[in-house]
């Protein structure tokens, strides 16, 4: 059996409402560790847009394609050295992923439906207490350019 190893090319999706609401989820493997959703690419060749959808998808239940939904890639990128506890997960030497960041507006605060395996609460807040909570800088950071989007 081969070890299928995490491709470090990963997207970071803030999901917000046109108030600035934003969800953020707490992760199932490090308790008080609240996010955005995030998630790697499923193979090598898979576009970003849908790596983002599926990610939404699985670890919230939310249909990003929903035409009332707004999927929006913003560009960015942030390259960060990956957690040293997270590292198996990838090939043998790889240190740093590449994150691209989107951005998915909701008309309202839609009902949540996560993936246990992954995450185990979830809460909307506005944005700037939701950046205040996010543990990775990089989400706090992209959550704090909302304002001026």
């Amino acid at each position: 059996m081969s070890v299928r190893y995490k491709i470090p090319q990963s997207v970071l999706v803030v999901i917000h409402t046109r108030a600035l609401d934003v969800l953020l989820i707490e992760r199932a493997d490090a308790p008080g560790f609240w996010q955005s959703v995030t998630g790697s690419k499923d193979w090598i060749d898979e576009p970003l847009d849908v790596t983002a959808a599926r990610e939404v998808l699985e670890e919230t239940g939310i249909d990003a394609s929903a035409t009332t939904n707004r999927l929006l890639d913003w560009g960015i990128e942030n390259i960060y050295e990956i957690y040293p506890g997270w590292r198996g997960r990838y090939e043998p030497g790889v240190v740093r992923n590449t994150e691209h960041l989107f951005g998915l507006q909701l008309p309202s605060m839609l009902p949540v439906v996560l993936n246990p395996r992954e995450h185990v609460d979830f809460c909307w807040l506005p944005w700037r207490e939701a950046a205040d909570r996010c543990f990775s800088p990089s989400n706090a950071e992209a959550i704090l350019q909302l304002s001026s989007r």
